[in-house]
């Protein structure tokens, strides 16, 4: 272990933050960096003292060095004489070990690099870490891959290195259709999915960052769901299955409209998976009519159940009307009109002796 430091200038000045990090040998040779504690902005005599934790003073050559640890029972080497702690290995014991079962997750891609960085492997850790204990990733690479059993997957620190996490996310975008195929066919097999009924919806999530200067950038300003119009946003479609599998996503440009996204959703559905009677289910402000009339007319016809408008709704009641035994025949005779009616009867008593209480004329207490 050791301290290192990284700079920061602010307001014109320089500023150094340091961490105690410890190297870590991965497969291949390479060297991984690990941080063990953040220790901020620190001064000379806390940095001496922060040194003298974790390093021995060699007095012959005047400079710091790192302590070795060797196995107890063993004649230590000469040229750690003074530098030297022993352990018990006997002694040691594992307690709750446990075994990595045989990963279905998308083996073929992404492929590793030339420097032999195992994407694959790093993508079936950012999975599991999102399904057992969501987190950052940053909380990833710094505290939750030393506390489960993700190494045994067969790598080692560099599986979780800082920059690699990220990067890995970037690959995915390319590989999109690939990896939706591959986990419809997974669902299927594993728990007997089915995909006749689809729901789709549309969301949105917002940055407080100044608007881009881009056009190709999809953070636009829009309609927020979130009450956030001085933000910009990205929308997202999802469609899911009932049992919550997802079928298809998209990011949209965050000034896209909800019913202006259907009719592609559509398109893209079939030619990915192929013509079938599916029964879409969504919002009544995500389709319009033009594109309801499409999928009447479509071959096989597309099915949907989607709300009414008011103004249409209106419309059908009106239709249903005049229908003997309707729905809204009964529940406008029976129902709505006479609740509606004894409810006026009802407040009227309790209206006059407020107003009475208001002007006065009433007595001193509370109204009722």
């Amino acid at each position: 272990m050791f301290l290192r430091f990284a700079r920061r200038k602010k307001n014109g000045k320089e500023h150094r933050y340091w961490s105690i990090v410890e190297n870590r040998r991965s497969a291949g040779g390479r060297v991984v960096q690990r941080p063990v504690l953040y220790l901020g902005e620190i001064n000379d005599s806390q940095h001496a003292a922060w040194s003298r934790v974790i390093e021995a003073f060699d007095q012959e050559r005047q400079q710091p060095r790192q302590l070795a640890l060797f196995p107890a029972g063993r004649d230590v080497p000469d040229h750690a004489a003074g530098y030297w702690m022993q352990v018990r290995l006997d002694a040691m014991e594992l307690h709750r070990p446990r075994q990595w079962g045989a990963c279905w997750l998308w083996a073929p891609r992404p492929p590793d690099s030339r420097e032999r960085t195992s994407w694959r492997h790093i993508l079936q850790t950012l999975v599991c870490y999102r399904l057992i204990d969501p987190g950052s990733e940053w909380r990833l690479h710094r505290l939750w891959f030393e506390q489960s059993a993700m190494g045994d997957l067969g790598e080692d620190y560099s599986l979780v290195e800082k920059n690699a996490l990220y990067r890995c996310l970037d690959k995915l975008p390319a590989h999109k259709a690939a990896l939706l195929d591959h986990l419809r066919a997974r669902w299927q097999d594993l728990f007997c999915a089915k995909f006749e009924v689809l729901l789709y919806d549309l969301t949105s999530t917002y940055f407080e960052s100044d608007p881009p200067d881009s056009d190709a950038d999809k953070r636009r300003h829009g309609y927020s769901r979130d009450k956030r119009s001085d933000c910009v946003q990205v929308v997202i479609a999802l469609i899911v299955t009932p049992e919550g599998f997802p079928l298809a996503y998209e990011v949209l440009p965050g000034n896209t409209a909800d019913n202006a996204t259907l009719r592609g959703f559509l398109q893209q559905i079939e030619m990915q998976y192929g013509e079938a009677q599916r029964i879409w289910v969504m919002d009544r402000g995500i389709p319009t009519e033009e594109v309801l009339r499409e999928m009447r007319q479509a071959d096989p016809p597309i099915s949907y159940l989607v709300g009414t408008p008011k103004g249409g709704s209106r419309k059908w009641k009106r239709r249903c009307s005049h229908v003997p035994g309707s729905c809204c025949r009964k529940r406008r005779s029976s129902t709505c009109w006479p609740a509606a009616a004894r409810a006026s009867t009802r407040s009227a008593p309790c209206r006059r002796r407020k107003l009475k209480w208001c002007c006065g004329r009433g007595s001193k207490s509370s109204p009722p």
